[in-house]
């Protein structure tokens, strides 16, 4: 059962490179070859030789359409939320028997599993498809040819092909996009241009070149025996998993001390901004946390702003290093970097005025 797919719209024109053209022929004789065999008859007649006989049959070879389309490596792309360009890689190989064009179409999925594990759950954006133009194996930008189709393939060559997209923000840690590059066979017409729907000769064999579509096993995204074939790659996101929780304490008062101290005006009060990394989440980095504070407070500049401290027990430590400031009534600390599963914090105290 395959997903329901939408085709997203590939612009620009077409690319004549191409890369690791078969010698071993795969795809059997060229379509359009005329074989002859010619049958000799020798005799004699009272022992005497006659003039040999001669019979031949010419017959021409039809045109079998078939292509593959494969995925490059079997991993999921994995990308960050906002990253641009990210790239998908597939093979194109034209097995059949004749020199064709194919159109490119990029897909994305509707749900469904994805091949590399998830499940598909949003859609990226911009999508591209380019031909690897230097046959490098990596896209190139600026090098690499903008393609909606693959013009002048020859029989038995295969080339490389990216389908290029845009990560959405926003997405959280192991969304999956699924992405799907179907190429379908058309006529080789004139170079540059794509060619014409290919059609099948139907009815018996006759003396001209027929067409036989000889894609038996559909791929992914396509049906068996329509000149097309099809194969899925996804992308995954990585990406760090942050919560947030501010706590306050007493500290003391100027009535009790540091004994059952209230919450009356002069008193100390510790505040704690703890941030969290989900367990198996990427890590975060330059994490700025910056805390405007209400004018009933003032902050307390010989404590400190203390940063990359840790929570124990559910309770904020006051050891982190001193690293933060505090300027116009707000006050910041940078947590350099927080791995998956980790907590850091910036702590502070302020006097109720």
């Amino acid at each position: 059962m395959k997903c329901t797919s939408k085709l997203l719209a590939a612009t620009s024109a077409l690319a004549l490179f191409a890369f690791g053209s078969s010698v071993a022929h795969a795809a059997g004789t060229t379509a359009g070859t005329t074989i002859t065999n010619t049958a000799t008859i020798n005799y004699q007649v009272g022992g005497i030789s006659q003039n040999a006989e001669t019979a031949s049959d010419t017959l021409t070879v039809d045109r079998k359409i078939n292509l593959t389309v494969a995925e490059t490596g079997n991993s999921t792309t994995v990308v960050t939320p906002g990253s641009v360009s990210q790239v998908t890689t597939f093979t194109v190989t034209n097995t059949s028997n004749a020199a064709l064009d194919f159109a490119l179409e990029a897909l994305q999925m509707d749900g469904g599993a994805g091949p590399h594990g998830g499940t598909d759950n949003f859609n990226v954006s911009n999508v591209r498809i380019f031909v690897d133009t230097n046959n490098n194996g990596i896209f190139d930008s600026g090098t690499d040819t903008l393609v909606t189709y693959l013009d002048e393939m020859a029989a038995d060559e295969t080339r490389r092909v990216f389908i290029v997209s845009d990560v959405p923000l926003g997405r959280p840690n192991g969304s999956v996009a699924v992405v799907a590059l179907r190429a379908t066979g058309r006529e080789a017409g004139a170079s540059g241009t794509l060619g014409a729907a290919l059609v099948q000769t139907t009815g018996a064999n006759t003396a001209g070149m027929d067409t036989v579509f000889a894609d038996v096993t559909p791929g992914t995204d396509d049906s068996a025996r329509d000149a097309a074939h099809s194969a899925r790659d996804s992308y995954t996101v990585a990406t760090a998993e942050l919560t947030v929780a501010k706590t306050s304490r007493i500290v003391s008062d100027p009535v009790n001390g540091t004994t059952n101290p209230k919450m009356i005006p002069g008193a100390v009060v510790e505040y704690c901004i703890a941030v969290s990394n989900g367990t198996g989440a990427t890590t975060a980095a330059s994490i700025n946390v910056n805390d405007p504070l209400p004018s009933e407070v003032t902050y307390l500049s010989s404590f400190g702003v203390k940063v990359d401290g840790t929570v124990s027990a559910g309770v904020c430590q006051a050891d982190g290093a001193t690293a933060g400031s505090e300027s116009g009534g707000v006050v910041s600390g940078t947590i350099a970097t927080l791995p998956g599963g980790a907590t850091k914090t910036v702590l502070f105290r302020a006097t109720i005025n």
